[in-house]
């Protein structure tokens, strides 16, 4: 029964994953200028991972489950990759708009069509 609950619990994370890698990639696609696209794969990149994450630990909880003698290992090696991708994603996509701005991009609005 343990196992069946944590292979739902596996899915069901895992497809929330994927639900926010493609609505995240359609944001990209879909987005009028860089600063709005580096919000959508900002975000897509957190939750969408930390959710796919999240269900590759419930397997591993679940290898656990069974005896499996290296899990403490790759349970280590999972939260390290969530670690990194929380603290190198929103450096990066800062550092990128801040380079758009001094590369003189500027942000898209609306109204500034109807100024210039």
């Amino acid at each position: 029964m343990m196992d069946m609950a944590l292979d739902a619990l596996s899915w069901i994370s895992i497809m929330a994953g994927v639900f926010f890698m493609l609505v995240g990639t359609l944001g990209v696609l879909r987005m009028p200028d860089v600063y709005t696209r580096l919000h959508a794969a900002g975000m897509t990149d957190t939750m969408g991972a930390g959710f796919l994450i999240l269900g590759m630990l419930f397997q591993t909880i679940e290898a656990i489950a069974h005896g499996e003698s290296s899990w403490w290992f790759i349970l280590f090696r999972l939260v390290l990759i969530y670690l990194f991708l929380l603290f190198t994603s929103p450096i990066a996509t800062h550092a990128l708009a801040r380079a758009g701005l001094a590369g003189g991009l500027k942000p898209w609005s609306a109204a500034g069509d109807a100024e210039e």
